[in-house]
């Protein structure tokens, strides 16, 4: 089970890191024609942190930071499909920085549940 906590720890990690880099090339207003890749990749990465937080609950992590990653999952993919139509106009930049600080707060969850299960997992007794 560690095995498969660290793959998917590492896989929100690498897929975080080129949606941070992507949402800013797009920020700037270039690479427009990536927006699908970054949606591809945005996926994986709640894919990723929904596996997490199954194998989480099952090392015993509280039911609730469990329960939040998989709603926190949820909000991730509806924010960033529906974020063109919110707030258009010249405070669109509002509902950008959200999008981005939703997706940060999915890399930490993921990263807390990692780190939560791995400490269960060493200090559950071996039978």
């Amino acid at each position: 089970m560690k095995t498969a906590i660290t793959t998917c720890q590492m896989i929100v990690r690498a897929t975080g890191l080129l949606q941070i880099i992507l949402g800013l090339i797009f920020w700037t207003g270039n690479l427009l024609n990536l927006v699908s890749l970054h949606m591809l990749i945005g996926l994986i990465l709640v894919l990723a942190l929904w596996v997490l937080a199954v194998l989480a609950g099952l090392s015993g992590v509280n039911w609730g930071l469990v329960i939040l990653a998989i709603v926190w999952g949820l909000i991730v993919p509806v924010l960033g499909v529906t974020q063109t139509q919110l707030m258009p106009g010249g405070a669109h930049w509002v509902i950008q920085l959200l999008h981005l600080l939703v997706g940060l707060g999915a890399i930490g969850l993921s990263e807390r549940l990692a780190r939560m299960s791995k400490q269960n997992l060493v200090a559950a007794p071996v039978a």
